[in-house]
């Protein structure tokens, strides 16, 4: 009877300790799949989504070419010499319709531990600029801004110092350095 009562007991054990096992595996797993589908709303993503979008300018600087993008302007070799990702993509905007889906989109990115630096909403009209912090430091920059004719964004990703970044921001130097990046990097002779 009581070799009995002990073979149910470790029986039991040994049922608890299996579910205990099954549960933390599903956990885990749920969290991957979390984290995967939760990367939707990233900056990959969008340009991803929208770089063969009609009348799309997309463009995204290799490492090579960020030292001539430094030529833009003081602030912009100040920004480019700690860069390591430099994407600048405008497009089309035309109706209310799609400013809302696009601001919906940018507002999914940004609300991801992005800090909004500057936000200025006029009706469906955004000017938006956004930081990611690590330690003392700026890791990434996003500029958004929709005209409801057209919209943009600006993403640079690297080391930067959060002091200049404020006061670039205050100043509304982020402004014009998308159409300033495009004329840029037109310019440039092709590469062979």
């Amino acid at each position: 009877m009581i070799k009995r009562t002990l073979f149910i007991c470790t029986m039991i054990k040994r049922t608890l300790f299996i579910c205990t096992m099954i549960k933390r595996t599903l956990f885990i797993c749920s969290l991957v799949i979390l984290a995967n589908c939760g990367s939707y709303n990233s900056i990959d993503s969008f340009y991803n989504a929208h770089k063969e979008d009609d009348q799309v300018t997309a463009v995204r600087i290799p490492r090579f070419m960020l030292s001539m993008i430094g030529n833009i302007s003081p602030e912009m070799k100040t920004l480019v010499g700690n860069t390591k990702d430099l994407r600048y993509m405008q497009f089309p905007s035309a109706t209310p319709e799609r400013t809302s889906f696009l601001n919906k989109q940018m507002n999914g990115i940004t609300g991801n531990s992005f800090i909004e630096v500057y936000r200025k909403n006029d009706n469906l009209k955004r000017n938006i600029i956004s930081i990611r912090e690590r330690g003392n430091a700026v890791k990434e920059i996003l500029i958004y801004n929709n005209n409801n004719l057209n919209g943009s964004f600006l993403y640079f990703n690297g080391n930067f110092d959060p002091v200049k970044v404020r006061q670039m921001a205050q100043n509304e130097e982020f402004q014009n350095l998308g159409a300033n990046l495009i004329d840029q990097y037109q310019m440039s002779p092709p590469q062979n």
